[in-house]
């Protein structure tokens, strides 16, 4: 758990967000129990005002540099403004199924 607390103290002094999850979706991939190598982060904040998707997942990306460097595989990023929050009824997209390693191979 010590990436996701991470994630979750960078997140919060970079942006202030009024809503911020983060889910370790490390156990639906191929890798090791216990994993922190994949992660689901919505995040809400008046910061992302006036910017667009990319730039706001640039700004996300930026502040995980360290973690995306080492520790995390992949990062999905739900990055919304307080009123495109409120918009979207605070809805959270559910990441796809993985379909990488083993599990494509038995697809087959």
């Amino acid at each position: 758990m010590v990436v996701q607390e991470r994630i979750h103290r960078k997140l919060s002094e970079a942006f202030n967000p009024i809503y911020l999850d983060i889910q370790n979706e490390s156990y639906k991939h191929s890798v090791a129990p216990g994993s922190e190598s994949h992660f689901r982060v919505v995040v809400v904040s008046g910061e992302f005002e006036r910017k667009t998707r990319v730039q706001q997942h640039q700004m996300v990306n930026q502040v995980l540099q360290e973690e995306l460097a080492g520790p995390v595989h992949a990062l999905s990023i739900q990055a919304k403004t307080p009123e495109q929050w409120e918009s979207s009824g605070k809805a959270i997209r559910k990441t796809p199924p993985c379909l990488g390693g083993s599990k494509a191979d038995s697809l087959s």
